[in-house]
C-alpha cells in the first residue's frame, strides 16, 4: 500500500472509530465504545505507516 493510501484509511478508521464511540455513549452500549475506541487507534497507526513511508522515501530519494 502507498503512504496516501494508509493516510486516507487511516484517517476513515479515525473517523468511522469516533462515530462508533459517540454511538456507543449515547446507547449506553460500552462494548460499541471500545470497539470505537480501537478501531480510532488503528487508524492512528495507519497515518502513522504512512508518515513513516514518506518518512524512508525521502531518506532513499536524497541518497
Amino acid at each position: 500500500m502507498s503512504s496516501t493510501t494508509d493516510k486516507i484509511e487511516g484517517k476513515a478508521n479515525e473517523m468511522a472509530g469516533k462515530a462508533r464511540q459517540a454511538a456507543g455513549d449515547a446507547t449506553n452500549d460500552r462494548g460499541m465504545e471500545a470497539k470505537g475506541a480501537a478501531q480510532e487507534g488503528k487508524g492512528h497507526g495507519q497515518q502513522a505507516k504512512g508518515e513513516l513511508k514518506d518518512g524512508a522515501k525521502k531518506i532513499v530519494d536524497r541518497a
